[in-house]
């Protein structure tokens, strides 16, 4: 299994998309699906068939359609039965952020990879897919700085009242100035929960701000940090109260979930920070959100949430100090153009037999494979 440390980021459930191009091959047929959906039928020409739920970078589109030995079939958001009906034709299934089902890949029958565009996968049954022998894909570090530099720019603008700043000179409010209530990173302890690509990135970038970096992750040594420069914390709780920045890089699993509480909101310093670019439900939002308006944190920066988009009745929505962005942390236009060649290449890469082992999250498979 690759080693917990980064989630995604994902950072890839919103982002621009085009609509899927039609094969250049003649001699398949097109069906429209919805407003964008284009089918191709594979069946009975034998070639292989790539299935993708959600849109990829126009990048990793071309990839897929230079190969003329590949068919390809586009469903935006299946449902559960869409999965379990169209996922047997499939050899490779590419899947942004649609929850794929175990009841549909225990329907397949000639599926060789799954494809994740991006580096968490809670989405995905890996059980399933390791109890039939399909390797399951992620797309690396190409992200890594991407989602780093959201972290940062959350970092920056908290600590330098980026908002209140803002609009406090749209309003007339020029006296602000005299608050004094903007910070320095200069000194400041940053709390970095996940020390694996996205983490190293993170830390690279607090060092240039002379900040402090202090890293908890249970599966990276003292020795490893050190040479990164950052302190290894072996207690997560006891580093949380002397941060005066805390960012989370850690994927949503059982044990992570809900794991920034009200009593560790509370165990932070009053003029401490909270950011996180990694999965939503790490943070315990409702917990969050009176943390805030009690003035026990200073303020959050928040991409991922536990339900997304939130409602509108949402409790962070409404208060001035957190900055929210829409699961955006991963979507600049090169980094989409990244992971979206990483993607179609991993899914190719699984039907011609030749994946790179350091991108399958469940490599036993491999071995047992032969």
């Amino acid at each position: 299994m690759i080693p917990a440390g980064d989630p995604v980021v994902g950072s890839d459930r919103k982002g621009d998309g085009v609509p899927v191009r039609q094969n250049p091959s003649p001699s398949l047929s097109r069906t429209e699906r919805g407003d964008w959906t284009q089918a191709f039928d594979s069946r009975g020409n034998g070639m292989a068939h790539i299935l993708l739920t959600g849109r990829i970078h126009p990048a990793g589109m071309a990839l897929l359609e230079a190969r003329g030995d590949v068919t390809l079939e586009s469903i935006d958001d299946p449902t559960e039965a869409e999965f379990v009906a169209r996922l047997p034709e499939a050899d490779a299934l590419i899947v942004r952020t649609a929850i794929l089902p175990p009841s549909a890949v225990a329907a397949t029958t000639r599926l060789k990879v799954v494809s994740r565009h991006g580096v968490g996968y809670d989405n995905v049954p890996v059980d399933a897919l390791t109890a039939r022998r399909i390797p399951l894909t992620v797309v690396g570090n190409v992200n890594a700085v991407t989602v780093a530099e959201h972290a940062m720019f959350f970092i920056l603008a908290l600590a330098k009242r980026c908002r209140s700043y803002d609009r406090a000179v749209r309003d007339g409010g020029w006296a602000i100035r005299d608050s004094f209530a903007a910070t320095e990173l200069d000194g400041k302890t940053l709390l970095i929960m996940g020390f694996g690509r996205i983490g190293r990135e993170v830390a690279k970038r607090a060092a240039a701000f002379d900040m402090r970096p202090v890293a908890y992750d249970p599966h990276v040594d003292a020795g490893a940090m050190a040479e990164a420069g950052v302190e290894k914390a072996d207690d997560w709780r006891a580093a949380l109260v002397a941060a005066d920045f805390v960012t989370l890089h850690l994927p949503r699993t059982p044990e992570t979930v809900g794991m920034i509480g009200a009593g560790d909101l509370a165990a932070m310093k009053p003029t401490a920070y909270l950011v996180n670019t990694a999965r939503g439900g790490l943070v315990d939002e409702t917990a969050l959100a009176e943390a805030l308006r009690a003035g026990r944190i200073a303020g959050a920066g928040i991409d991922t949430f536990d339900r997304e988009p939130p409602a509108a009745d949402h409790p962070l929505l409404g208060l001035d100090g957190v900055l929210l962005s829409p699961h955006t942390a991963g979507l600049t236009e090169e980094c989409a153009a990244r992971m979206g060649l990483a993607t179609a290449r991993n899914a190719l890469d699984g039907i011609d037999g030749r994946l790179d082992p350091e991108l399958v999250v469940n490599r036993d498979v491999l071995a047992a494979g032969g």
